[in-house]
């Protein structure tokens, strides 16, 4: 079964409330995009802080699950945040997901999230142990 269509069989109920849509995945990277929405969004209107980093991590676990022997699982232990510009509402904004580290007990992602025209909006780091 191909990545993508196997992420997407996988249904996650807080990906799907984000509206995060994958567009491509492999073991060595996932890409997704999600629109900012108002109620996703502090004031001003722009994207909260929290929907972005739960976007990241979305694409991280993806990533791992991509990874992962038969029968493992994955869960997030650690993440870090730069948030470096705004997404306003309307926004559609894109997250790669690329790996640092792919080891037997942890693997380690780095998501950039841009808008579509390249801005760079956030830079997330994140730990996923594996079960």
């Amino acid at each position: 079964m191909e990545p993508l269509e196997l992420l997407n069989q996988q249904t996650l109920p807080f990906a799907q409330l984000l509206g995060i849509r994958l567009l491509s995945a492999a073991p060595d990277r996932v890409l997704a995009e999600m629109t900012v929405r108002d109620n996703l969004c502090t004031r001003p209107a722009v994207l909260h802080g929290g929907a972005m980093m739960a976007f990241a991590d979305t694409l991280g676990a993806c990533a791992t699950v991509l990874n992962l022997r038969d029968g493992a699982g994955t869960t997030t232990i650690e993440s870090k945040t730069n948030f470096l510009g705004p997404a306003p509402v309307g926004t559609i904004v894109l997250g790669e997901c690329l790996p640092l580290h792919r080891g037997k007990r942890t693997m380690v992602w780095q998501t950039r999230i841009t808008s579509q025209e390249g801005r760079l909006l956030g830079v997330v780091t994140q730990t996923q142990m594996v079960l």
